[in-house]
């Protein structure tokens, strides 16, 4: 973050001194967690399911912190924000299990009226907003963006998925004026939520990769999510101020979004009207894509080290961006030919000492990436390996929930998947699915939990084999891959009870 006294901030976030005068200057991080304040530091008080971050504000000073932005005063130098009122607050500002009284929702305004104002700052000395949105790869595709942007210049981008409301501005606030790309998701669960996100930190660059499933049963129908994504091209610039929209033109609606961008459309895609796409892809025995990258500036040879033929559209997309800020063809070809993966339960293929391979995609899943990772699991299958395709719910389809699993459950048997084994209730029509498309001799199987699920695997894993792991992150399916990789041909049965949910730890981390 930029330095800023204690009285600007104040006045940016429309908030009151308590106990400091405004004379001291944040020259630190902004966090919301005690354990990383340092020096210089801005701490971010804000309620959790198990703790209130107010109650750790003489802590985090004690730390190093400055002083807290907070709801309401607390025993340490702190900006006190006002709380929302009625024509402020939405059901988005109120993203915090335990907000019981709404200071949680005020100082989440405040941070992004704080983000705001860092970001268009640092914007004016030069700073380029990355922006991308999706229904599935946006974290995948992110950490793409990054590797491709790092060796131009000091990047930033958010650990993982950290794209919520608390997320997104304090990603935004690791900026400092060395920063000179700022790459950022952002998500939807609902109308307007992409609009208020972009205006929070306005994008010159927008792309969007695809509309799929995801939400569905949140938005209505996969037109009513194009809308919502498409409101990141609308809040990009014009072309004549710079603007640059990068579309998917393999997705009808996505391509549909040009007509609604005043900025420079990209398009990318394998399609031939492409500026930027693939041809000649090959897909190796590890499910590693390979493909002629074609551009306006020339041509390259780009050999993907993730896993998955899905990864060719996110990194077409990466590549368009890179070029549209300086990076070359063979550049471009160079770093997407040496990525590592960075975000965790996406595609982590590991191999047990015994030959064993586990392919943990379990962090999120809709019909979309659950049929990409199966067709990479059938890649991985034609060297005569067994395969297994580990499957949990696919949250958020309305009432297309049972329609969507039957229909992969029957995808799995149309791919030659060797086992199916189906987790939990909620993921049943799977296994009919498979069932009345063919499966038989137990094939295909349905187990109670993730336990059960790692019992059967012990017990009927051979070496060689490799197993795909995935279901949307309600159902923590990444516990049975990571008790796989745990103890390799252990005869015991290592749990995988719930842990913290992703949600209580980012917001009950103060203390």
């Amino acid at each position: 973050m930029i330095e800023l006294s204690l009285a600007e901030i104040a006045d940016v976030v429309g908030g009151r001194l308590h106990g400091a005068d405004g004379s001291a200057v944040v020259t630190g991080t902004v966090e919301f967690d005690t354990r990383k304040v340092g020096p210089g530091g801005l701490f971010v008080a804000l309620p959790g399911e198990r703790v209130d971050g107010h109650d750790f504000a003489a802590k985090a000073v004690a730390a190093g912190a400055v002083a807290v932005l907070a709801g309401r005063e607390v025993d340490a130098p702190a900006i006190v924000v006002p709380p929302l009122t009625a024509g402020q607050a939405h059901e988005r500002s109120v993203a915090l299990t335990g907000d019981t009284d709404g200071s949680g929702a005020a100082v989440l305004a405040a941070l992004a009226k704080l983000a705001n104002h860092v970001v268009g700052r640092l914007a004016a000395e030069g700073l380029t907003v990355v922006a991308l949105t999706g229904s599935s790869g946006k974290t995948s595709t992110k950490d793409v963006i990054a590797q491709l942007l790092e060796p131009m210049g000091p990047t930033v981008a958010p650990p993982g998925s950290f794209n919520s409301e608390l997320g997104h501005p304090w990603t935004a606030l690791r900026a400092d004026r060395a920063t000179k790309y700022l790459v950022l998701e952002m998500s939807a669960r609902g109308q307007g939520h992409i609009a208020d996100a972009a205006a929070i930190t306005p994008p010159r660059i927008g792309a969007v990769l695809n509309v799929g499933s995801a939400h569905v049963g949140e938005f209505g129908s996969r037109e009513a999510i194009a809308k919502a994504k498409g409101e990141l091209v609308e809040a990009l610039p014009s072309a004549a101020d710079g603007g640059v929209a990068v579309l998917n033109l393999d997705d009808p609606l996505v391509a549909a979004m040009a007509s609604r961008t005043t900025a420079r459309v990209v398009g990318v895609g394998e399609t031939a009207s492409a500026q930027v796409r693939a041809a000649d892809i090959t897909v190796d025995d590890e499910a590693r894509a390979s493909f002629r990258l074609v551009t306006p500036a020339g041509e390259a040879q780009v050999r993907l080290p993730l896993h998955g033929e899905h990864h060719v559209g996110n990194a077409l997309t990466a590549a368009a961006i890179a070029l549209e800020l300086g990076a070359t063809p063979d550049e471009v070809a160079q770093r997407l030919s040496a990525l590592e993966r960075r975000s965790a339960h996406r595609m982590d293929v590991t191999t047990r000492a015994d030959g064993v391979t586990v392919m943990n995609d379990a962090y999120n899943a809709n019909p979309e990436s659950v049929r990409a990772a199966l067709k990479a699991l059938a890649s991985m299958r034609r060297t005569g390996r067994r395969a297994w395709a580990v499957l949990g719910v696919m949250a958020e389809l309305g009432a297309d929930t049972v329609t969507e699993h039957d229909s992969i459950g029957r995808l799995v048997v149309r791919l030659n998947i060797d086992k199916l084994v189906v987790v939990g209730d909620e993921a049943a029509p799977m296994h009919q699915g498979a069932s009345q498309e063919g499966s038989w001799n137990e094939e295909s199987v349905q187990v109670p939990d993730g336990d059960a699920a790692v019992a059967l695997l012990h017990d009927q894993l051979r070496p060689g084999d490799v197993v795909l792991v995935k279901a949307s992150n309600s159902a923590g399916l990444w516990r049975v891959a990571e008790a796989l990789l745990a103890a390799p041909g252990s005869s015991g049965s290592p749990s995988v009870s719930p842990s913290p949910s992703s949600s209580e730890r980012s917001n009950g981390g103060h203390a």
